[in-house]
């Protein structure tokens, strides 16, 4: 008798994460999660990106009643400053001159929630990150190429944003750049989902 593994749902509209899970090789159902991502005062940026992860995750079970659903969320801290996703070319450049020359840790939170069992595993992986010392014509000209204004912090390490970096740092390379490859793997080995 085989077992038949639960479907999987990445709750993100996230290219960078998909592609990532696809990495895994086994099948993945993606859906747009519709939450409010705003911080709330006086939670730290761990704290908030473990909270937005399981509520993407959450926000997913009644549309997928039996499955395992993957939510996750990176939020940047600055000199204790945290910092989302720009949106524009302006809270870019802002963002980028602000980190110049300073390091800051990008948290990555991951949610794996089983909507069948309401089992939810959590863990926040952190991944440090020192800045150049670099030009404001060079974030000009990154801005203008790589256009990262739907990443944290508006560093796309899978691009050219390792051009504006000194040195990084962490357990999981594919946490900095939204989803934390070996976390998810013991999460899923943790609820017999089949991955070798």
């Amino acid at each position: 008798m085989s077992f038949a593994a639960p479907t999987l749902v990445l709750a993100s509209s996230s290219p960078y994460r998909r592609e990532l899970l696809s990495r895994l090789g086994v099948p993945f159902e993606v859906a747009a999660p519709d939450c409010d991502e705003t911080p709330w005062p006086g939670q730290s940026a761990a704290a908030t990106a473990t909270r937005l992860a399981r509520l993407k995750a959450q926000t997913l079970a009644a549309r997928f009643p039996s499955a395992l659903i993957i939510g996750s969320d990176q939020v940047a801290l600055l000199e204790g400053q945290q910092l989302g996703k720009p949106g524009n070319f302006e809270r870019a450049f802002a963002q980028l001159a602000m980190m110049r020359g300073k390091t800051m840790i990008f948290h990555t939170a991951l949610c794996l929630y089983n909507s069948a069992s309401g089992r939810a595993q959590e863990a926040v992986v952190p991944w440090e990150v020192s800045m150049r010392d670099y030009s404001d014509a060079e974030i000009t000209a990154y801005l203008q190429r790589e256009q990262p204004y739907d990443c944290a912090g508006s560093a796309k390490t899978e691009g050219l944003g390792v051009t504006m970096m000194a040195h990084m740092q962490g357990s999981d390379p594919t946490a900095i750049i939204g989803l934390p490859l070996i976390t998810l793997c013991a999460m899923l080995r943790e609820e017999g989902f089949p991955l070798l």
